[in-house]
């Protein structure tokens, strides 16, 4: 009997030491995820804020790409050399897919909707471009021209959307 007191003696001096322990513990390891956790934030807050200025650059290059390619100003822009309504197609998409290729590093500052909404305006504009040349082939080049200004004056382009969603994604960033 004189055994089993003494065992119960240590277990109570030994029992508030575990139950210390282990509330040590578990505030420990508490106070360390929280100290890693500002830690992360912190090093992320400093990267953001050296990386938000070529991400911006990056939103202004891929805004002026849409505003070349936007039909009605690359219409305006872009005129053609001669009559023929097949080399002024060839011209109008050899002059999109050059700025395309100019701004296609951009893409790894944007998010992937974004440069897939940007890639679609594109292909959208050239098929639109293409189906105009085909509407248009008994005409000129100049005939063309004026087919798809006046399609395109009613509509909102493709370049139009993917902008309105870059405005929108820039101000996701302030």
């Amino acid at each position: 009997m004189e055994e089993l007191t003494q065992i119960l003696n240590y277990v109570a001096y030994l029992l508030p030491a575990v139950v210390v322990g282990i509330i040590a513990y578990y505030f420990f390891k508490g106070h360390t995820a929280n100290e890693e956790g500002r830690r992360r934030y912190l090093i992320q807050k400093e990267a953001q804020n050296k990386i938000l200025p070529t991400r911006l650059q990056a939103y202004e290059r891929l805004t002026l790409f849409l505003e070349r390619v936007d039909p009605n100003k690359l219409l305006v822009r872009v005129k053609p050399y001669s009559d023929a309504v097949d080399e002024y197609e060839a011209l109008l998409i050899q002059n999109i897919e050059q700025e395309f290729d100019h701004n296609v590093t951009q893409q790894i500052y944007v998010t992937p909707e974004c440069w897939n909404l940007i890639n679609a305006a594109k292909n959208a504009t050239i098929h639109v471009i293409r189906q105009g040349a085909m509407h248009e082939k008994e005409h000129n080049a100049d005939g063309l021209r004026e087919y798809l200004l006046r399609n395109f004056m009613e509509e909102v382009t493709p370049s139009q959307k993917a902008l309105a969603y870059i405005k929108k994604e820039v101000a996701e960033l302030f």
